[in-house]
């Protein structure tokens, strides 16, 4: 059979468009690096979040080398945490769920794209290449202040992320002659070693310590303040260990112990 030359023509264009639209649907699908809702669906009872071993503290968890899960709470009219920060060039899985309706969990400009549906979770597996902020809508209406759902995503590069916590433990009131003292707790929540320096702060006195806190662990460290060098009143405080910071106030309680006036009854004779 005898194929005109504007038929061949017409079909090496038809070819080419179909061989186009594979490869981008494909590079979409997998170049990328994500992937859309796993074979494997979790499931979670909006009732039950908050005592979730997943989602009972919405995070970004490390769980390998170069390798991070975050855990996603959508809830009118917010995501939980927010922001994430997470590190470029990482495999980062998302783990989402709605605690109420359905919601949206798209980022814009990236095929980060899924629907948060009460008791399901959905999952989605993405490397970040570039730091930088990228914004996270809700792209199902989900009530009246559906447009003003978002969120934000925290691209930072490798060298700066960091997963440290810092909690400290600190009493309001202590009595003359009692010790003002500051717990503090750093947590480390990567894998590798953190080696870093606690700086605290009561009164007009400082204190630094170095740490070393191995991975996904935790190490306490302890200040303390006879009050009786500060004296009555109240005084500030401070902890830092790098870019985080607890502080408040310390009030040491007025000396109660003097002696009470006492004098003697007036007596006459009649």
């Amino acid at each position: 059979m005898r194929i005109h030359s504007y038929e061949k023509l017409w079909l090496a264009a038809s070819m080419v468009l179909i061989l186009g639209f594979i490869a981008t649907i494909t590079y979409g699908a997998v170049g990328l690096g994500i992937e859309m809702i796993g074979e494997e669906d979790e499931t979670v009872a909006p009732n039950e979040i908050d005592d979730d071993e997943r989602f009972g503290e919405p995070r970004v968890e490390q769980v390998g080398p170069d390798e991070y899960e975050v855990y996603v709470i959508a809830q009118t009219f917010s995501f939980r945490p927010n922001p994430i920060e997470i590190p470029a060039n990482s495999k980062v899985t998302f783990h989402v769920t709605s605690r109420d309706v359905i919601h949206g969990f798209e980022v814009p400009g990236t095929n980060i794209n899924s629907m948060a549906i009460p008791g399901q979770v959905a999952q989605l597996t993405v490397v970040f290449d570039e730091p930088g902020d990228y914004g996270l809508i809700c792209t199902e209406y989900c009530g009246d202040f559906h447009h003003q759902m978002e969120g934000e995503i925290v691209v930072v590069p490798e060298d700066e992320f960091d997963m440290t916590e810092l909690s400290v433990e600190a009493p309001d009131t202590v009595q003359p002659g009692d010790e003002v003292e500051l717990n503090a707790t750093v947590r480390n929540g990567q894998f590798e070693e953190l080696e870093t320096t606690v700086d605290a702060e009561i009164g007009n006195q400082t204190f630094q310590r170095d740490i070393s806190v191995d991975g996904q662990s935790a190490e306490n460290v302890s200040f303390s303040v006879d009050s009786d060098e500060l004296g009555e009143g109240e005084y500030e405080w401070s902890v830092t260990v790098d870019n985080y910071e607890e502080d408040g106030s310390v009030t040491v309680a007025p000396n109660e112990t003097g002696d009470e006036e006492t004098g003697d009854e007036e007596t006459g004779d009649d």
